[in-house]
């Protein structure tokens, strides 16, 4: 046994002798994390991953109960949040941090394209970002079906509604969402099998991708700082950095728990799809800024119908951050390049602007 062994105990040993913990922990020490003032940033990542786990958990807890059919599925989840004990505290948990999750992965991807850490050999670290970030916002879509009230089968309807506008492939994918012409129970069937089984799946191994590059990688510095040599001073990933990580999760979950005590998620009416829809129906905030978008465009652009040059612009939107890696040469050549940083902040901007305008024009 070696020296620097003999401060473990027994079961270290055993496991070190199984899984390779000697390895492991090499590796965590040799992790050095860059200290500089935009290292803030550093932590939506992690934050992120923490609230996701909440996802997991609290969702596990959510399906030991809920029953995904249009006859029983609003009872299901009306008997978990007035008959189980705790079970609005832990739907409502799992909205928030649902929510929550969102909000920090938006920050997360527009910090990384500010910081332009996306540049040479990071790639493929920011495309499987963008790819989460794809798959977070079909998690709060096809989630928000799963209680069956009148609010989200209508929202659905809406949503299922705007790929139908595309040409020749648009009413094969509505009836592909939809699992049929309307929104109905197969909807909602479809929609909890992708929301329980092929998006977790995807996830998973997406965040396994996206872990093992920034391990490979390690994290990056701004360009300037790296012009300077590099971040000079640097802490250890374990245990400086991740104590500091577990912070921030423990404060998210003081914050969690005081919406969910004080703002319990709200179950509305059962769906009904004979009756009208609601008036002023709008998406979940994060959805808000396209769908304010799609009510502001003309009938007609061009000759072109409108919903359909707004769904393409943000398809290619979409397209042009997954791409921007390789469209950003300059900073791909260590060069100054502002362009990239304008657009970013134009993009916030907009879905400020749009979103907030959304929720302005329900109050008149």
């Amino acid at each position: 046994m070696e020296p620097q062994d003999i401060k473990h105990g027994k079961l270290w040993h055993w496991l070190d002798e199984r899984v390779g913990l000697k390895e492991l922990d090499k590796l965590a020490k040799k992790k050095q994390v860059p200290i500089h003032r935009h290292s803030v940033w550093y932590y939506f990542g992690g934050m992120t991953l923490f609230l996701f786990t909440i996802q997991v958990a609290t969702g596990i807890l959510l399906l030991l109960y809920y029953r995904p059919s249009a006859g029983e599925a609003y009872e299901s989840v009306q008997f978990l949040m007035t008959e189980v004990q705790f079970g609005w505290l832990v739907r409502s948990i799992h909205s928030w941090s649902a929510n929550l999750m969102v909000f920090t992965a938006f920050v997360h991807m527009f910090s990384a394209l500010m910081l332009k850490a996306y540049r040479v050999p990071r790639e493929l670290t920011w495309l499987s970002g963008a790819g989460l970030m794809a798959l977070t916002l079909a998690f709060g879509f096809t989630g928000y079906l799963l209680p069956w009230n009148k609010l989200a089968f209508f929202a659905t309807s809406v949503g299922t509604e705007v790929p139908g506008v595309l040409p020749v492939v648009g009413p094969f994918l509505r009836r592909l969402m939809r699992g049929g012409d309307d929104v109905t129970g197969a909807t909602l069937t479809r929609f909890y099998g992708i929301h329980v089984a092929v998006l977790p799946a995807l996830v998973t191994a997406l965040i396994g991708l996206h872990l093992f590059l920034v391990q490979k990688h390690g994290m990056s510095v701004p360009p300037e700082v790296e012009r300077q040599g590099g971040a000079k001073r640097t802490m250890p990933f374990f245990p400086n950095f991740l104590l500091r990580d577990v912070v921030g999760w423990l404060s998210a979950l003081g914050v969690l728990a005081a919406l969910a005590a004080y703002y319990p998620a709200e179950l509305g009416e059962k769906a009904d799809p004979f009756q009208p829809a609601p008036a002023g129906i709008k998406p979940e905030w994060y959805f808000m800024f396209m769908f304010q978008t799609l009510k502001l465009l003309p009938g007609h652009i061009l000759g072109i119908e409108g919903e359909l040059v707004g769904i393409l612009a943000f398809g290619l939107g979409g397209a042009f951050i997954a791409l921007v890696p390789f469209l950003d040469r300059r900073t791909a050549r260590g060069e100054r390049s502002h362009i990239f940083t304008w657009v970013g902040i134009a993009i916030i901007a907009y879905m400020i602007a749009l979103t907030y305008m959304g929720y302005t024009v329900s109050l008149r």
